[in-house]
C-alpha cells in the first residue's frame, strides 16, 4: 500500500537506516555514559542516546550527572566506536536495492544525520552505499541543534532545494523522528532492529515499517 504522500525530496538518515551501526555504536556510547556516573542502566541509555547528537548526548550526561564531561572524553568516545568498526559495516537489509530503485524512478533523495562527517563516509563506503549519497550529505555540525531539533532537516531541504512540507524523513530514532516532525515533514519509522521501541516511534507521529524493501511500494514507485 503507497502513501498518500508523494514527496519530491527524500531525507535517510544514516545509522540504523542505511548501514547496520545502531547496536555497535549505541553500546560503546552506553558503556562510556555509565562509566561516567550515568544514573541508568544499559538499556535506557541505548534508548536516550540514540539518534542524537554528540553535543546533545553530552548536554544530557551533565545536567542527569551533574559533572562536566571529562575533556577528550567525546573524542575517546569516537575512536572507541571506530575499533568497534574495524571490521567494517553492512548495510540494513534491503536498502541498497530500494536507494537504487528511488534513484532510477528519478526522486532526488539526500542523507542526515547527527554522525561526524568522516565516519558517515567510511561507513557508506563499507557498506557499498557511499556513491548513491556523495555530494548530498548533511549532518549535525552544520547547524546550530541536532536532533531532536528540526535544523539539520531544515537545512538539508534548503540545500536541496525543496520545502519541508514537500519532504519525508526515514528514520530509526524518536529524536530524529522528533525532529522530522517539527520541521513539518512526513516520517517513516524504520524498527526493523529490535531494539527500535516501534510504538515510540508511532506515537510521535512516523508510519512505521520493519522491512527496508517496502520503502519504494510506500512511496508509489513499484
Amino acid at each position: 500500500m503507497a502513501l498518500s504522500f508523494s514527496p519530491s525530496l527524500v531525507i535517510f538518515d544514516c545509522d540504523g537506516v542505511l548501514v547496520d551501526t545502531e547496536p555497535v555504536a549505541g553500546r560503546v556510547f552506553a558503556e562510556g555514559a555509565i562509566e561516567l556516573g550515568y544514573p541508568a542502566g544499559f538499556d535506557e541509555c541505548l534508548h536516550t542516546f540514540r539518534g542524537r547528537s554528540m553535543a546533545s548526548a553530552v548536554e544530557i550526561i551533565e545536567r542527569r550527572t551533574g559533572s562536566p564531561v571529562p575533556e577528550g572524553w567525546a573524542d575517546a568516545m569516537w575512536r572507541r566506536t571506530e575499533e568497534a568498526f574495524a571490521n567494517g559495516v553492512v548495510p540494513i537489509a534491503g536498502v541498497a536495492d530500494a536507494v537504487s530503485h528511488i534513484q532510477r524512478r528519478g526522486v532526488p533523495f539526500c542523507l542526515a544525520s547527527s554522525g561526524e562527517m568522516p565516519f558517515i563516509h567510511r561507513n557508506l563506503k563499507s557498506a557499498g552505499l557511499f556513491d548513491y549519497f556523495d555530494g548530498r550529505m548533511f549532518n549535525a555540525a552544520m547547524v546550530a541543534r541536532g536532533k531532536p531539533a528540526p535544523d539539520l532537516f531544515l537545512h538539508a531541504a534548503k540545500e536541496m532545494g525543496h520545502a519541508p512540507e514537500a519532504c519525508l524523513v526515514i528514520e530509526d530514532s524518536l529524536p530524529g523522528v522528533q525532529a522530522a516532525v517539527a520541521a513539518g515533514m512526513p516520517v517513516i519509522g524504520y524498527a526493523g532492529d529490535p531494539l527500535t521501541d516501534a510504538g515510540a516511534l508511532k506515537s510521535e507521529g512516523a508510519h512505521v515499517i520493519s522491512d527496508m524493501s517496502a520503502l519504494p511500494q510506500l512511496l508509489g514507485l513499484k
